[in-house]
């Protein structure tokens, strides 16, 4: 059932990770130039599985707990993106009045966010198809 709450979860996590990333600054450089995914390979290419893994994982809607585990192994993707932005933005050259910190760097949060929302509600599911099994 794609309908459900949690694969509108999903799609929101593949659009701001898919997309946003790359009209949305991540740091401006010592330079003033600023920097997107599309700049850095690593970056973009965690943002482009991030996506997939949310859109292939609206697709598991029979396998919920394939779908639960899908979605940790993704947050915890989130949460080495965000380890990483952070290691990079405490490392950027002339941190007292030049380089800033761009939206971007929140990307993996709001992701982390809607895939715990995601979460719950496959959890929900998932507990209710057993009660109903209970009651059979």
């Amino acid at each position: 059932m794609i309908q459900r709450i949690q694969s509108v979860y999903l799609v929101l996590v593949a659009l701001i990770s898919g997309i946003l990333p790359f009209f949305v600054n991540l740091w401006s450089d010592a330079r003033g130039e600023e920097i997107y995914a599309k700049n850095e390979v690593l970056v973009s290419i965690i943002f482009y599985v991030i996506g997939a893994l949310a859109l292939w994982t609206i697709f598991l809607y029979k396998k919920r707990k394939n779908q639960f585990v899908i979605n940790r192994l993704n947050i915890i993707l989130n949460l080495f993106l965000l380890g990483l932005f952070v290691y990079r933005s405490l490392n950027l050259s002339g941190e007292t009045s030049v380089s800033e910190k761009g939206i971007g760097m929140l990307i993996p949060v709001f992701s982390i966010v809607f895939l715990t929302l995601a979460n719950r509600a496959i959890k929900k599911d998932e507990d209710l198809v057993k009660s109903v099994d209970r009651l059979r």
